[in-house]
């Protein structure tokens, strides 16, 4: 499943990456988000996907869950339309998902596709205040994620689900648009009980921050947001109490390496690149406090399929940390 907004070139490439996948038999969905620029004609045209037409620009959740409704395989694969898949990844993460019968999702080896010898995720980890990146991010590759391995879920440029899984637990909440809405479907899978496992024989090459840009405020807006929601809807309240404090100490880690022109803050430079990331995150946080009471009442969906006690979820966080220095 690809979903597409006005990435006309880049779903091509992702396409081709597709079309030469080997081992495997497999259908071709793209939800089309309301492009003007023809993409979803070439996608039908030109390589026989089959394509669901938006009309608007309905978000990364609510396309995959029209494509998950519309698939009739046993597993889902998730494929950005920024991102290249090697011809052995599909066939790498239906092998990984196979493993057991509790594995209901695989990541996938995802390479930056300006700098292959570059890591840009191998699975995930977290922040206990709900900030969540990529494993090994920005790290060279030099054989550490050779191995596979249990990781915390996929991140969803380029991961694999069991249809099963979803079925029993839902697709992605639509409420979180886009940004950390895998970060959400794979806790909330890893607390009904599935595990997640990671193989590098899965490889993609993603561009980083293609769709909206990683100097985007609006990007930044949405991640601030989906942090809080994140952690208003699934963290035990164990940890929920302390996200100000650690919220706290990530932004002044952020700060110490701004000061040294580092980090993501190198994508806002200057004190008025600053100054919009501060308003920016400010929008997200006012959002998420608007949204609050009906993401809370989710908490009671969760009880419903909750497999791991509140403690057992506080270790699964804290055994998956971000350092501050990686967060930063």
């Amino acid at each position: 499943m690809i979903v597409n907004w006005n990435r006309k070139e880049l779903l091509r490439a992702c396409l081709n990456s597709v079309k030469r996948q080997e081992g495997v038999s497999f259908e071709t969905i793209v939800v089309d988000n309301g492009s003007t620029d023809g993409s979803a004609d070439m996608a039908e045209s030109q390589f026989g996907a089959e394509v669901i037409r938006n009309r608007e620009n309905r978000g990364f959740c609510a396309a995959n869950n029209l494509a998950i409704r519309t698939a009739r395989g046993e597993f889902i694969a998730l494929l950005n339309n920024d991102a290249e898949a090697e011809p052995g990844w599909l066939a790498a993460l239906c092998r990984a998902c196979s493993r057991a019968a509790d594995v209901g999702m695989a990541a996938s080896k995802v390479l930056v596709w300006e700098d292959p010898r570059r890591i840009d995720k191998a699975g995930h980890l977290i922040f206990p205040d709900g900030q969540n990146r990529g494993r090994g991010t920005g790290a060279l590759d030099q054989g550490q994620y050779d191995r596979e391995e249990e990781v915390l879920w996929p991140d969803g440029c380029a991961a694999l689900y069991r249809r099963e899984m979803l079925e029993r637990i839902g697709g992605f909440d639509e409420d979180f648009f886009a940004y950390g809405d895998d970060a959400e479907l794979g806790l909330r899978a890893r607390i009904a009980g599935w595990r997640c496992v990671y193989t590098p024989q899965a490889v993609v090459r993603h561009h980083r921050g293609a769709t909206l840009g990683k100097d985007s405020a609006y990007r930044l807006e949405l991640i601030e947001r989906n942090r809080v929601l994140l952690a208003l809807k699934l963290f035990p309240w164990s940890l929920l109490w302390l996200n100000p404090l650690f919220f706290a100490a990530r932004l002044a880690a952020g700060a110490a390496a701004a000061a040294r022109g580092e980090g993501d803050t190198a994508h806002f430079p200057g004190w008025r690149g600053k100054l919009a990331m501060m308003k920016a995150m400010l929008r997200g946080d006012l959002s998420a406090l608007r949204m609050a009471p009906r993401i809370l009442r989710k908490r009671a969906e969760v009880d419903a399929i909750r497999q791991l006690s509140p403690r057992e979820v506080r270790r699964l966080i804290l055994a998956n940390r971000l350092s501050l220095k990686d967060v930063a």
